[in-house]
């Protein structure tokens, strides 16, 4: 199994919905350039994660998209399964497919024990899990254009609160770089 690039785009996409406060709609060329993905191709994943509830669309002038639940509601696992389908390590495993030898063979048993350990992680990390350890890739390459080295300093703050900009400290500088 390997999680194709429309699975890692889905997902960062998303993380750039939670650094956004609850419900605000962001244009998909905005997130697309934060997160330095094809625009063409996040929009087709995006539909995608509508169509599975996971957000939400607004067409028109002031469109775009937005996370229908709090990121600490959205699993991974549900926003992989919505753009790549059910996970399954080999095709013996896939429901669709069904193993007549699935009980006694020892490979399927180890592959499927396997599957339900990647599962099992994927279902509890969730989008608010992943977004206190995610920095943008445009920002990531904005700061190696100066020479510095950015990593996450604390957690960002929960959405919907009126916080101070995110601090991201530098090994380089000792003085915190913050996300406008």
């Amino acid at each position: 199994m390997q999680i194709t690039r429309a699975g890692e785009y889905g997902v960062l996409g998303l993380l750039a919905l939670c650094r956004r406060p609850a419900g605000e709609v962001v244009m998909i060329d905005v997130i697309a350039a934060e997160e330095e993905v094809p625009v063409s191709f996040l929009g087709k994943i995006f539909q995608s994660l509508a169509r599975a509830g996971i957000i939400r669309s607004a067409r028109g002038s002031g469109g775009g998209f937005a996370l229908v639940r709090k990121p600490s509601e959205i699993s991974v696992l549900q926003v992989i399964e919505a753009i790549e389908g059910p996970i399954a390590l080999q095709r013996c495993l896939d429901d669709d497919v069904g193993c007549e030898n699935i009980t006694g063979c020892a490979l399927c048993g180890l592959l499927s024990e396997a599957q339900d350990r990647v599962k099992d992680v994927f279902q509890a990390t969730t989008l608010g899990d992943l977004s206190g350890r995610h920095l943008p890739a445009g920002l990531m390459r904005q700061a190696r254009a100066r020479g510095i080295t950015l990593t996450p300093a604390a957690p960002l703050p929960a959405i919907g609160t009126d916080t101070a900009p995110v601090p991201f400290v530098s090994p380089v500088e000792e003085e915190p770089a913050f996300l406008d």
